[in-house]
């Protein structure tokens, strides 16, 4: 602690030094990462790389921004990306545990006060997801007054917050943005999380002016995309609705199946028409293209969506990642033979995964971004060894980490390091077993012969695909 004192002190020595100096487009960031992962930092603004930054040798740093474009940066540790607001002057300094990367970090200096805003307000929007969950069960009116409540109670500690300190009408603009989007985020998620199966009806049951403002949304402001924090997951649960609606019209199926080739097509269609900015459509198309080949089940319709997102994606790279995709999701079909990557283990060792396999085996992937995932899926595997002895469980960490921290979070969590590795090129066995999302489990026999290569630890009829494989 008293080190960190220093450190603030000496920051904002230098900081202070800003006043001899004539120029005023400009700002400092610094911090201290407490547990890093490796022994930088990556500054970025609208995925523009400002800079790469290296820690000291206290894992510590401090950068000027010249010619500063007010505004969202991002940066970037491991696996972790969180935002900072920065505006001409700021000198702000951040100190965070990547053990607990959002929860653990706090600003300070002149400018900390606005970015502790915004990053209490995305702590408190995750917790609000789950209220709004369970929200979504009541009848339209109801979850309307209830959310337009928990809007208005945003807007009020917003207010509050700008009658208190000095704030910018960019600051001003951005965190109302940021409620508002939210907002629009509950409602366009609305039908999905409703239990009624009958999406037909439910939309039917909307209030006429349930979705009234849409009519003032920007669907191509490439600016709100890389400022507002909420309105990237808005266009998401947006198109996700829009389409939705159209698929509805000429489908005649009641019951809507999210994962269907038609619903997925009218997406792609749907993103096509309605955004010209070619950055956030090229994304938009990518992120949906993703997210059907990771829970689709018939390989079959692979082809068919990767067709359509090849002759509306302008991004090369896009294109060739989701084409390298699709290759893997078909060379990883039931029956075939599980890729022989290359491993490391908690000793550092090097191996393939071959090696290890002699019996049924259950492959599952953890991350330390994904913090209650690692947990869950670690508790959840020792319960299954026990009732399914003669299984095989391996857990394969995918974070580029150094050897010490991957395994201090084994042990601080009180997991065996038994059975544990990591991948000694984590991108190319990524790439190679499609490992997205970070719930994908694979099965694999004896033999090495792929069972089931998308199945999910928590999925009601995992347990029954294990009894089938032992069975056979």
């Amino acid at each position: 602690m008293r080190q960190y004192v220093y450190f603030i002190i000496v920051a904002l020595s230098l900081f202070a030094c800003k006043n001899d100096n004539d120029e005023s487009d400009y700002a400092y960031l610094g911090g201290e990462i407490i547990n890093p992962n490796n022994n930088f930092i990556v500054l970025s603004r609208a995925d523009q790389v400002i800079d790469t930054i290296s820690l000291d040798s206290h894992n510590r740093f401090v950068y000027k921004l010249k010619n500063l474009n007010p505004g969202m940066y991002t940066f970037r540790h491991g696996s972790e990306v969180q935002t900072v607001f920065l505006e001409p002057l700021d000198s702000i300094m951040f100190r965070l545990n990547t053990f607990d990367f959002d929860e653990s970090l706090v600003y300070t200096g002149e400018g900390a006060k606005k970015n502790n805003y915004l990053i209490n307000e995305f702590l408190q929007n995750e917790i609000d997801e789950h209220k709004i969950f369970k929200l979504c069960q009541l009848n339209p009116e109801a979850f309307e007054k209830q959310i337009d409540s928990i809007k208005n109670n945003k807007t009020e500690k917003l207010n509050r917050f700008k009658n208190k300190y000095k704030t910018s009408p960019l600051f001003n603009k951005i965190a109302q943005s940021n409620i508002d989007y939210s907002y629009y985020s509950s409602k366009e998620i609305y039908p999905f999380v409703n239990y009624n199966s009958n999406k037909r009806n439910l939309l039917k049951s909307l209030p006429k002016d349930f979705y009234s403002y849409r009519k003032n949304i920007e669907y191509n402001n490439e600016l709100y995309n890389t400022s507002y924090l909420n309105y990237n997951s808005f266009l998401r649960s947006s198109f996700n609705n829009i389409a939705l609606e159209k698929h509805l019209n000429h489908s005649k199926e009641d019951c809507f199946n999210n994962t269907s080739l038609c619903y997925n097509l009218d997406k792609l269609n749907i993103v096509d028409s309605l955004v010209v900015n070619t950055s956030i459509k090229n994304e938009l198309l990518y992120y949906f293209t993703i997210s059907f080949l990771t829970k689709n089940k018939n390989i079959d319709n692979d082809n068919v969506i990767l067709k359509s997102f090849l002759n509306k994606s302008t991004d090369d790279k896009n294109k060739e990642i989701i084409t390298n995709l699709v290759h893997s999701l078909n060379n990883l079909k039931p029956g075939g033979t599980f890729p022989n990557i290359d491993l490391v283990n908690t000793e550092n060792g090097e191996l393939k995964i071959k090696s290890v396999i002699s019996k049924p085996t259950v492959i599952y992937f953890w991350s330390n971004k994904f913090y209650d995932h690692f947990k869950k899926t670690h508790h959840k595997a020792s319960e299954l060894k026990i009732k399914y002895p003669e299984m095989h469980f391996i857990a394969i960490n995918i974070d580029d980490i150094n050897l010490n921290s991957w395994r201090n979070t084994l042990k601080r969590n009180n997991f065996s390091l038994r059975n544990e590795y990591q991948f000694e090129k984590p991108e190319e066995s990524m790439n190679i077993l499609a490992v997205y999302p970070i719930t994908k489990v694979f099965i694999i026999d004896k033999d090495n012969s792929i069972v089931n290569s998308n199945t999910n630890m928590f999925a009601s009829n995992f347990e029954e695909q294990l009894l089938g494989l032992l069975n056979r």
